[in-house]
């Protein structure tokens, strides 16, 4: 019988998959943190689990009425980023996507009592574009993507993650696209960094705390320090609520722990590596 091999959260920050020399001219001269991580991440977590589809939650996407899965054969196209164009302009992109899985999530959530739609016609955006590119540069996993609902209620993205744990029985890698924060209002500001560090410690800490506790602690996430200055608004954080429901009983582990233009971000995991 398969399983969830894994369940994580990691930042999709649209430099970590451009040319060094573009990142460093970007960041005064240095190159970010961040992109080590991501690729520890790979080398420790992607890289050693065995899975057979990737179900990706992604920050950028957010229905109105209805959870929407993608249900194509295969997504390809050409992404350019509307935060960093010059950097990330026309690349390409081609990965193998899953209609079977796709329906059988529809079925799962419906169960659960969720309203649910397929989207056949979905194209990249950077939310799962930079760690699918990161994470299998040959494009050869195939790939479901799951969108977040409109009012980014807590509670119903950690429902929703609960409702995917049948999905042990099929050797699925669920991905949340987002970012521990995410305020662009002040993100070249010196005066972020210190939110950024005050906001992850908290969500290091919470993540760390048993699975009822760490779930209590998410959906009240609002109420944590310097919450509403590293998160605006909530769509960044939201994935994580899905991994983590979609986790049940395991443990977070950090798995990085690092900056980027100067602000701090933490990614996790669940499952075994």
């Amino acid at each position: 019988m398969g399983e969830v091999v894994g369940a994580g959260w990691l930042a999709h920050a649209p430099t970590i998959v451009v040319p060094e020399a573009t990142r460093r001219e970007l960041n005064h001269g240095e190159d970010s943190t961040l992109v080590s991580g991501l690729h520890q991440l790979r080398r420790e977590v992607f890289d050693t689990l065995d899975y057979d589809t990737v179900v990706v939650l992604d920050s950028h996407w957010a229905t109105t009425v209805e959870f929407v899965v993608t249900a194509q054969d295969r997504r390809k196209g050409l992404f350019t980023s509307e935060e960093l164009p010059r950097g990330m302009c026309r690349r390409p992109y081609d990965f193998p996507g899953d209609p079977e899985l796709a329906r059988h999530v529809e079925s799962l959530l419906r169960q659960s009592g969720f309203e649910t739609g397929e989207d056949a016609g979905r194209g990249y955006d950077q939310g799962p574009f930079v760690p699918l590119k990161l994470a299998y540069p040959e494009a050869d996993v195939p790939v479901v993507q799951l969108s977040l609902i409109e009012g980014l209620d807590p509670a119903s993205h950690l429902a929703l993650g609960r409702a995917l744990m049948p999905l042990r029985d099929d050797d699925i890698f669920i991905i949340g696209s987002g970012m521990s924060f995410h305020n662009l209002r002040i993100f070249r500001d010196p005066r972020s960094a210190p939110i950024a560090e005050t906001f992850d410690a908290w969500l290091r800490d919470a993540m760390a705390l048993e699975p009822t506790a760490r779930a209590d602690a998410l959906t009240h996430w609002s109420s944590a320090p310097a919450a509403r200055l590293a998160h605006p608004r909530e769509e960044h954080l939201i994935p994580l609520m899905v991994a983590t429901g979609a986790a049940d009983q395991d443990a977070a582990r950090l798995a990085y722990n690092k900056t980027f233009a100067g602000l701090r971000l933490s990614a996790f995991h669940f499952g075994e590596s």
